[in-house]
């Protein structure tokens, strides 16, 4: 009696030779093991097939099915929270959070993601090289788990969020072991059960299946690599402790980095005025700091508190949307929670003038001064929040897990942590590019809305001082028209100065310095 087949819907037929036909036939039931044949062990001979015959594949075993069923659904959950990691890059999700940047769980989950796709794209072509370079990444992924969760301070940034995205990423790496290894094992099974060997050669679209699965297997291991030593650095640089506070703000959300030094009486007891300083497109302590130390030494100030933006320094991110508006009542928060109340002079560059008169804006009668140091126009943020300018902040952010700029310069050029933290290297934190990413995200919609609002509420009889970059006016006469317009926020301009040989960074030159010192003192004593 024949026994037909249906395994993978070829319909093919084998006749039975040592079928009579006879009353005593028993019809077999097909499974797992007889679908194609009957096993070849049986006492009487059975017909074998090609090794290049279709029916001759793993997927005649239901184990082997239900693994790339499982793959399916899993690469299915990754690509989920992969675009969930990438929406919170621009707008938060409730709970999501993470107080780092998101671009190391992103990071994570773009490579899982990468990872399942190679699966599933040769799920049917097993290779022991993808097996040991799984192997390989799994204990990478795994040493980064632990890295990540026994040092305080990335435990603390990743938050849940990456924690749950490193240790899926190593389950899934071993998920791809599994079936990597699974596969070849079905694979042999059924080539001996048909074709009575397993089979040793490839064709050529088997073995450029292999070679490209292993060309992807290596990039990821090497991405891998290179995360692992970043999460080191990260762990290196935590123990340089901040020179002032960290203070929790937005309900305990996150943490904003205040430090204040000086006195806050005189000799009589009287209250004293205190230097709230606002950097520019840079954290405070790269240039500015040493300045407002110089002048706290030669007696130009008695008193100065400056804090890192969110992002900046040694503050935490805080959740996407963030404008001026936002930063702003997070400082005043962080202020409440320090005991500072002022009487403030506030001294605001770049960018972070828009700080500076945001905060004079709401908190007018403790604001004794305004300085603005090469300021930026509101009508100028249309530059930063350029679509081109977004994307290659995003494109930097996805790529900072990697830490090329910040390992090269470790390696080779002997950066230490405090570059890295705030100084020439800050620029390369994943903290700080996220910052910038939520800077340009809002700077010409909800930014621009705050600081104009300020426009409005500005007291008019604040003291104020204008001191303006002599080559950025030269370069361009839309800044010096806005540089002019900026000296009508009050009606009590007291100076506009234009350093001339100065660039916009108006303290890295010594007559910058000195004009900057000498209003300072005006101000504070007038």
């Amino acid at each position: 009696m024949p026994l037909f087949s249906n395994a993978g819907g070829n319909g093919q037929e084998v006749n039975d030779p040592g079928s009579s036909g006879g009353d005593g036939d028993v019809e077999q039931t097909p499974d797992e093991r007889t679908r194609l044949l009957p096993n070849r062990v049986e006492p009487y001979p059975r017909a074998m097939l090609t090794p290049d015959d279709p029916a001759v594949s793993p997927y005649n075993l239901w184990s082997i099915r239900i693994l790339r069923y499982l793959t399916v659904t899993f690469s299915a959950v990754t690509f989920a929270w992969w675009i969930v990691l990438l929406v919170s890059a621009f707008v938060t999700p409730p709970g999501l959070h993470t107080r780092g940047g998101n671009f190391l769980a992103f990071g994570y989950a773009s490579l899982t993601l990468s990872n399942m796709l190679l699966t599933l794209l040769f799920f049917g072509v097993p290779s022991k090289a993808v097996r040991v370079l799984a192997v390989v990444q799994a204990s990478l992924l795994l040493l980064d788990m632990i890295l990540l969760l026994c040092v305080r301070q990335t435990r603390y940034e990743e938050g849940w969020v990456g924690t749950v995205s490193v240790v899926w990423a190593l389950l899934m790496s071993l998920w791809t072991l599994l079936t990597d290894r699974s596969v070849q094992w079905g694979k042999e099974e059924e080539e001996e059960r048909l074709t009575g060997r397993a089979e040793t050669r490839r064709t050529l679209v088997e073995w450029l299946a292999v070679l490209l699965s292993t060309v992807g297997y290596v990039v990821m291991v090497v991405a891998v690599a290179l995360i692992t030593m970043t999460i080191i650095l990260r762990a290196l640089d935590s123990a340089v402790a901040p020179p002032g506070t960290l203070y929790a703000v937005d309900n305990g959300q996150y943490r904003i980095h205040l430090h204040c030094r000086g006195n806050r009486t005189d000799s009589a007891g009287m209250k004293l005025p205190t230097v709230l300083l606002e950097g520019g497109e840079r954290p405070v302590e790269e240039h500015l700091w040493a300045f407002m130390d110089n002048a706290l030494k030669n007696g130009s100030v008695s008193r100065y508190c400056f804090a890192d933006r969110p992002g900046y320094g040694w503050s935490d991110t805080a959740p996407s949307p963030l404008s001026v508006g936002f930063a702003t009542d997070v400082l005043g928060e962080a202020l409440a929670e320090a005991g500072e109340g002022g009487p403030w002079i506030l001294v605001g560059a770049g960018i972070g003038s828009l700080h500076s008169r945001v905060f004079s804006s709401r908190h007018g009668r403790d604001v004794e001064g305004l300085l603005l140091i090469d300021p930026l126009h509101e009508d100028l943020l249309g530059a930063i929040a350029t679509p081109g300018r977004g994307f290659l902040l995003w494109l930097r952010g996805i790529l900072s897990p990697l830490g090329l700029d910040r390992l090269s310069g470790a390696i080779f050029r002997g950066r230490t942590s405090r570059d890295r933290l705030y100084g020439r290297c800050a620029q390369q934190n994943g903290k700080f590019i996220y910052a910038k990413l939520q800077e340009s995200l809002v700077a010409d919609s909800f930014t621009k809305r705050d600081v104009l609002s300020s426009r409005q509420t500005q007291l008019r009889n604040t003291p104020l001082v204008v001191i303006s970059s002599g080559l950025e006016m030269k370069e361009s006469g839309t800044w010096a028209d806005k540089q002019r317009d900026l000296t009508t926020l009050t009606d009590e301009l007291r100076h506009w100065d234009i350093v001339d040989r100065s660039p916009h960074q108006v303290w890295e030159t010594v007559e910058g310095r000195e004009q900057m010192e000498k209003r300072l003192r005006q101000l504070l004593r007038p």
